[in-house]
């Protein structure tokens, strides 16, 4: 069965081959030699742990995930802060299927990454084990990673401080609680943090980041495999562009989860 991983295997592999006789002119339609010249980092080992907790955002997670699970010779970790390895049922019911649990993600990760959510998410940000997990191993990281709202767990964990970060625009002011400069931008990198406005910037920092990992040319790759090129059919997307009223509607339906986040704290 192809699929997107496996058709990047199969550029890996031929990239990983001999080269092919001195006497012989390179094929310039063969994968490995159009690798070559464009720069293409195709192999690579990176560890990258992707928290999963009830009531996750599934498209802070699939987004990333998308671009991510395509790096031929990376090792994806969905880590559950479950007891077992139980699908793990996101906050519109997609429920995903972990591979590790938080005990089992192995201790030195090349990306640590955070999904946002709601209520999900301020249970998260204040479950002991799973704060005291994103301290850990923020501490070895890479990169230290979210999406939308993951950055208050991050923020619990006490890796926001001193550091600039953004989220979903419904709690960016709420970052400063945690010794954080707030920004308002779809990705903002800040040292070893790069985090992620709402839901879908995942999409965006997903891209962003295989340019970090592999290098430009396979970014560039990886979004034309994705066929990401968004003409969103509706306006109004982010607080600059959207209606007063639709603005003012979000913002009092999300007001009693910001307050409820507001209580957070690091643990």
């Amino acid at each position: 069965m192809m699929t997107r991983r496996s058709i990047m295997a199969a550029a890996a592999a031929v990239a990983a081959t001999a080269a092919a006789p001195a006497a012989a002119a390179p094929d310039r339609r063969d994968p490995r030699t159009m690798a070559n010249d464009l720069g293409v980092r195709l192999l690579g080992d990176e560890q990258i742990g992707m928290l999963l907790y009830p009531g996750f955002t599934a498209l802070d997670l699939i987004g990333p995930h998308h671009f991510l699970a395509g790096l031929f010779g990376s090792q994806v970790h969905l880590v559950s802060n479950q007891a077992d390895l139980r699908p793990v049922t996101s906050d519109t019911g997609l429920a995903v299927q972990p591979t590790v649990t938080l005990e089992d993600c192995p201790a030195d990760l090349t990306v640590l990454f955070v999904p946002g959510g709601t209520s999900g998410t301020v249970a998260a940000a204040r479950d002991r084990p799973t704060v005291d997990f994103v301290r850990d191993r923020a501490g070895r990281a890479k990169y230290v990673t979210s999406v939308c709202t993951g950055s208050l767990v991050l923020g619990a964990a006490g890796v926001l401080r001193g550091r600039r970060a953004t989220s979903h625009w419904s709690v960016v002011p709420l970052l400063s609680q945690f010794g954080a400069t707030p920004e308002r931008a779809r990705i903002v990198r800040d040292g070893p943090l790069i985090t992620g406005a709402g839901v879908s910037a995942g999409l965006d920092f997903g891209s962003a980041l295989v340019a970090e990992l592999r290098g430009r040319p396979m970014a560039e790759a990886a979004v034309l495999m994705a066929e990401y090129d968004p003409e969103p059919p509706i306006a109004g997307g982010s607080l600059r562009t959207a209606r007063s009223e639709i603005a003012d509607l979000l913002t009092n339906s999300l007001a009693p989860f910001v307050r409820d986040a507001a209580t957070i704290g690091v643990l």
